[in-house]
């Protein structure tokens, strides 16, 4: 079996007889159709990988790097030098080392291409309009630009810096635009802000974000994994099924991919919402876990490596997010508000938590009307609500510890109230006090979708809506709650609940054999109190379950 890249350099990749998911056809009509690209993207996607691939075949052409590969026989491009700066490896947190760092590589790249003459300088915008300046007018350059927004995402909290960094920016993409020295310009990121002269002073780059068209360039598609992880699909099959790989048949590898897709697919960044693409590390890992733990194990990958980015966190720092909004499989958002995000400081969270890929499209982008966002997937919910309860609650408590992972799924009503007593005292009510059901009702949830369990939120049947249900293979508990602040009110709030659940039979629903817990109980938000004072176990009788 080839191993899976780990490399975000295509010569590594194909030195190493690695894997490599052929998007050189994407790359054809992108370097064919424009001059100057931006296209934003989440932390470990493949933007490196594919600004490195552009690179080489401009660079070195073809051979040796691309034989198998759809763009082997029809890249014609002479070859140009290649200037790469990848902006995650320069300073965030001084403005004067990351002038000194940036304009290092574009010195060296002069040197190593003979371009000599130049007026030194420190500021890049200043040294890299000198260096165009005496260029040969028959040399023309690849510019490479990776991470472009790191310096400003590293200091959403800093507005001060922040802007010092941005002006920088700005200026030196300034200085790039319509410049004949350039042949072919890529750009990547996280954001796309409007108050960078990538898009506004350097409007001549077209940004590919959500066009249609290159929507799959990066992340990889259902065909695309069954075409190149064949052999890691049929492994995975023959450790859960104990059969030979020989005798994997196609409907096997299709329900495998379904729940793969379950866990890893479902990122959408097509106008049209018609293409949907899996995260491309979560699926590398994924499969790299079954040939090395001769299993099948659905892991949180996401969260992990890639989905903890820095911009979120720090945002969170200066911000309360909107929980409940949060919780909605959809969230719409203004036209303009995702279209044309003016700066970190201000840009809405929504379209923070999509650049950073928390939120995906789920629905067309039609000017003028609102874009509807939400979770791509089961383990970006996750990895979702992990941050969340990072920020709400107090983590280092005992509601927290591993020795609770089974409680709920195999304890009694007794340890799941205690534990969910144990979650509520573990918050921050000055922040995020619990005035009313749905806060109460919210803030488990987050708990619950953080631990990874399967919660279904207001789940429907024909008499109702259940506040909190909660699936396992075995067990499935249910939980109706009640709000109050007196505890005169408690007995008759708990009487309501439990009335509730035995009159509309929530969690009877495609129950199969499961077993079915529903407690009622009642929280009280008094100050000297705000625990679930009261619950019990309701239960109906065997003729009233037929």
């Amino acid at each position: 079996m080839k191993l899976i890249a780990q490399s975000e350099n295509i010569e590594n990749i194909i030195d190493k007889d690695s894997i490599y998911v052929d998007k050189t056809e994407y790359i054809y009509n992108l370097t064919k159709d424009f001059d100057r690209v931006f296209f934003s993207r989440p932390r470990r996607f493949g933007k490196s990988l594919t600004l490195n691939t552009i690179g080489t075949l401009f660079e070195k052409g073809v051979e040796p790097y691309f034989k198998g590969t759809w763009i082997y026989d029809k890249w014609k491009q002479d070859k140009y030098p290649v200037l790469h700066l990848s902006f995650l490896e320069y300073p965030t947190t001084d403005l004067e080392s990351f002038k000194t760092s940036l304009c290092q590589p574009i010195r060296d790249f002069a040197r190593l291409n003979g371009i000599e003459g130049y007026t030194d300088d420190n500021e890049p915008n200043n040294l890299i309009r000198n260096i165009f300046t005496v260029m040969p007018e028959n040399i023309k350059i690849v510019l490479l630009i990776d991470e472009y927004d790191r310096q400003m995402t590293a200091n959403i909290n800093n507005p001060e810096l922040y802007e010092k960094f941005r002006i920088c920016i700005r200026d030196f993409y300034g200085v790039l635009k319509g410049k004949r020295q350039i042949k072919f310009m890529a750009v990547t990121g996280v954001t796309r802000l409007k108050d960078v002269s990538i898009f506004s002073v350097g409007s001549d780059i077209m940004d590919l974000s959500y066009e249609n068209d290159y929507s799959s360039m990066i992340g990889f598609t259902r065909d695309e994994i069954k075409k190149f992880y064949d052999d890691y699909l049929k492994l995975g099959i023959s450790y859960e099924k104990g059969k030979s790989a020989d005798c994997i048949t196609k409907e096997e590898i299709d329900e495998f991919v379904d729940r793969i897709a379950d866990n890893y697919d479902g990122f959408s960044f097509d106008e049209f919402h018609k293409n949907k693409v899996f995260s491309t590390y979560s699926v590398n890992v994924f499969l790299q876990s079954i040939y090395r733990k001769k299993c099948v194990e659905f892991g949180d990958y996401w969260y992990d490596v890639g989905g903890l980015p820095s911009i979120l966190m720090n945002y969170m720092e200066s911000h309360n997010l909107n929980i409940e909004n949060l919780l909605k499989s959809e969230i719409e958002i203004p036209y303009n508000d995702f279209k044309n995000p003016t700066s970190l400081i201000d840009i809405n969270e929504n379209v923070l938590m999509c650049q950073t890929g928390y939120l995906t499209l789920k629905s067309e982008i039609v000017p003028g009307y609102d874009i509807t966002l939400g979770p791509a997937n089961r383990e970006v919910k996750s990895a979702l609500f992990m941050l969340l309860s990072l920020k709400i609650f107090n983590t280092q408590t005992a509601a927290f510890s591993l020795k609770n992972r089974y409680l709920i799924e195999r304890g009694s009503a007794d340890e799941i109230i205690s534990l969910f007593n144990e979650v509520l005292s573990a918050l921050s009510y000055d922040k995020y006090p619990v005035n009313d059901e749905s806060v109460l009702r919210a803030l488990l949830q987050v708990y619950l979708l953080g631990k990874n369990h399967d919660v279904r939120i207001e789940q429907n049947n024909s008499k109702g809506r259940s506040d909190i249900l909660i699936n396992f293979s075995k067990r499935r508990v249910v939980l109706e709650l009640k709000y109050t602040n007196k505890e005169s009110e408690e007995q008759k709030k708990l009487a309501e609940a439990e009335k509730q659940l035995i009159e509309k039979r929530y969690g009877y629903e495609n129950l199969g054999d499961r077993e079915l817990i529903q407690i009622a109980s009642v929280f009280n938000g008094e100050k000297n109190k705000r625990q679930i004072t009261m619950y019990k176990i309701a239960g109906i009788s065997e003729s009233e379950k037929q």
